[in-house]
């Protein structure tokens, strides 16, 4: 005779309550829609010649660090501080003068005739344009190093460019100095009206702000001093503790950037705890874009080793990445790459305050598990091929599928310039429903249509050049 089972007390029943509402809630089961693709060996920048480490300057990589839309079916991709997996010089970390960039980026997405996925997506790229600073900016000698100066050969007097070379700083100053030349980039937002670009980076960290058409930086946002390092090297021991006790570890500064769809409030997203925190808690950083008020907030890592992305839902809720570096490039099966949800609308201003911040961490839940999508897609992706390093994500234009109104969520990858081993520049678009939203309500950004950056300038051009034909013409009537 079976005996009863045993009935819990009323401590283990609340315990195991508290435990259950403790857990997140499950991922949706958005489609995958589609797979497209970008490689080569060179960008549109127009640069010739080689960098330090024998690489071409115009190399083409790394462009899924971050990923925005720019309205219809028009991209801005955001490659890094360029390659450095070459080994040459480990005293500035591998890095050479690959000059700052974006490249813009056309995504045809249509219904597809058959197959396994329902779309075909066929990437262009169009344009790169070069990032830039029109007063001086502070270059590396190279001395120390046997190399030349940082100092790109494209210089001139009001075009200064910014590049991934480590030693591009002023010691004498914070690492938030915004004159240093070296720049990280790994997030990027399309202004509302179209006309500018929003980019963060993760040696000062720095938030910047381009014209889209020249790449020329039109304003630096000023972050809060607790993010920054007082003592700056050329690599990560050099930065890290105990030389510093406090601001963002080192080559792990502000990875992610959102906009709200109003266009008024940036989001950063640092990728690591800082120095004088701990307990995996990572912080958000907000911007006003008008007045440069900034304040922070607690973010509670789950499974992932840091965050690489944020992504607005609308204007209080986001999604954000976690990620391990795991899969194809790394050489091991990928295990988190995960999406989470979270509210800002009622949490605590960090602002100030160090240590242990769980206790202010903003709530979360997981949206989408991008991994076990992808590998349950059935179209041949395992855990082995799944990219190491999931790194952009955008919303893009919704499409209408089995007469279900979806919107787009794309995710690209950073191949770290390394497509033998890390493969291509991958885009996969997901279709997300409302029903998919749990509640919440996706408003999508309020973009403007513009011309693409090359169009712009061949535009300009033409101005000038009718301009001056007609100052001519007028000096000849004279």
């Amino acid at each position: 005779m079976s005996r009863p089972l045993p009935i819990p007390s009323p401590r283990v029943l609340a315990q195991c309550l508290s435990l259950c509402l403790a857990l997140p809630a499950l991922a949706n089961t958005a489609p995958l829609l589609a797979i497209g693709s970008i490689s080569g060996l060179h960008d549109k920048s127009g640069l010739a010649g080689t960098l330090e480490n024998g690489l071409p300057a115009d190399l083409l990589g790394g462009m899924g660090s971050a990923l925005a839309w720019a309205g219809g079916n028009t991209f801005i991709a955001l490659p890094d501080r360029g390659p450095n997996a070459t080994v040459y010089k480990p005293g500035v970390d591998n890095t050479a003068s690959y000059i700052s960039r974006f490249h813009t980026v056309q995504m045809d997405l249509k219904l597809a005739a058959g197959g396994a996925l329902p779309f075909t997506l066929t990437p262009t790229l169009r344009s790169t344009t070069l990032l830039s600073s029109a007063t001086p900016l502070a270059y590396g000698s190279g001395v120390a190093f046997g190399l030349p100066g940082g100092a790109p050969a494209q210089n001139t007097a009001t075009r200064q460019f910014f590049t991934g070379r480590s030693d591009g700083f002023d010691p004498a100053r914070s690492s938030l100095n915004p004159d240093n030349a070296r720049l990280d980039p790994e997030g990027a937002r399309v202004s509302n009206d179209g006309r500018s670009v929003f980019i963060t980076d993760e040696y000062g960290p720095y938030v910047y702000q381009f014209d889209r058409a020249t790449g020329q930086r039109l304003r630096s946002y000023a972050l809060p001093t607790e993010l920054g390092v007082k003592v700056l090297g050329t690599t990560t021991a050099a930065e890290d503790k105990p030389v510093n006790t406090s601001g963002r570890v080192a080559n792990k500064g502000m990875e992610g950037l959102a906009l709200t769809p109003d266009g008024k409030t940036l989001v950063g997203v640092m990728q690591a705890p800082l120095l004088q925190d701990g307990n995996k808690v990572i912080r958000i950083v907000t911007i006003d874009v008008a007045s440069g008020l900034t304040r922070q907030y607690a973010y509670q890592l789950t499974d992932g080793s840091g965050v690489s992305e944020i992504l607005a839902l609308n204007d209080h809720e986001f999604i954000l990445d976690e990620r391990d570096g795991a899969g194809l490039g790394d050489g091991s099966a990928a295990k988190t790459k995960k999406l989470f949800k979270i509210d800002l609308s009622g949490a605590a201003d960090i602002s100030g305050k160090k240590g242990d911040l769980r206790s202010f961490a903003v709530k979360k839940s997981l949206f989408l598990d991008v991994a076990s999508t992808l590998i349950r897609a059935g179209v041949g992706i395992s855990a082995e091929t799944v990219p190491a390093k999931i790194e952009g994500l955008s919303w893009g234009e919704d499409v209408v599928w089995k007469g279900q109104l979806l919107h787009t969520l794309w995710v690209a990858n950073d191949n770290d310039f390394l497509p033998e081993t890390a493969g291509p520049s991958n885009f996969y678009v997901f279709g997300i429903s409302d029903a998919d939203l749990a509640g919440s309500v996706y408003v999508p950004q309020a973009l403007k249509a513009v011309p693409e950056p090359a169009s712009l300038a061949m535009a300009l051009s033409g101005l000038l050049l009718m301009g001056g034909v007609a100052r001519q013409q007028r000096r000849q009537r004279r």
